[in-house]
């Protein structure tokens, strides 16, 4: 899932991000609120990790804004203030859940699957992709093909996901470098090549019909 972090303090915001990444999430980063505000309304983010103690425009403003503008994209709100009072406040605010520092990133990455699921009973962005008998859980990080379960490295799962997410879609190679790489240009390597085969042999390998197909001179397609 692509989670928009928008934290001021380098270091906690660098350690949030890493978990993140680590649990297959692709992560936009925004060190104060204006511009967490502006990515928040103008990316397709799936989930908000908010500070609420931050320069320019504080995370509880931020949140007010974007819940009166009919924005319902979940949000995780971290604070130094754990007062009862303090709780309060975020939630009325609008946060879907509210974590208080220090906290154990565990904790943090099972709030945010916990927001997450909610807000897929409440008809947001879906938990589980599918395309034909490929199947994805996001929370449970499962993949399957039919009744077989596919182990994945993280980097896998991202680029997996990308690609269920255009199923049917044409992607280029600039378009998995952005999504799944997080560069905004071209390295050079043969990075995408080594994955899509890795990816490819776990997902098609020993199935009749192929799923991943490269389409010359293009990028690559997922879907039937």
């Amino acid at each position: 899932m692509r989670v928009l972090l928008v934290e001021d303090d380098p270091h906690t915001a660098a350690f949030i991000a890493k978990g993140l990444r680590e649990d297959g999430h692709t992560v936009d980063l925004a060190d104060n609120g204006k511009d967490g505000l502006f990515l928040a309304t103008t990316e397709n983010v799936d989930a908000i990790v908010l500070d609420r103690m931050l320069p320019a425009l504080d995370g509880l403003t931020l949140l007010q804004t974007l819940r009166g503008a009919g924005n319902r994209t979940p949000v995780l709100l971290l604070t130094a203030l754990g007062e009862v009072d303090h709780r309060v406040e975020g939630l009325r605010a609008g946060a879907d859940d509210y974590l208080v520092k220090p906290f154990a990133y565990a904790e943090l990455s099972a709030r945010l699957d916990s927001v997450l699921r909610r807000g897929s009973s409440g008809g947001s962005e879906p938990t589980r992709l599918r395309v034909a008998d490929l199947e994805l859980d996001l929370l449970s990080r499962e993949a399957r093909r039919g009744d077989k379960r596919i182990e994945l490295q993280p980097r896998e799962f991202r680029l997996l996901e990308y690609l269920m997410r255009q199923a049917e879609r044409v992607v280029t190679r600039t378009m998995l470098l952005e999504a799944v790489w997080d560069y905004h240009f071209d390295p050079q390597t043969n990075v995408i090549d080594v994955h899509i085969s890795r990816l490819r042999q776990k997902i098609d390998q020993g199935y009749p019909r192929p799923l991943l197909h490269t389409v010359r001179g293009a990028g690559y397609r997922l879907g039937v």
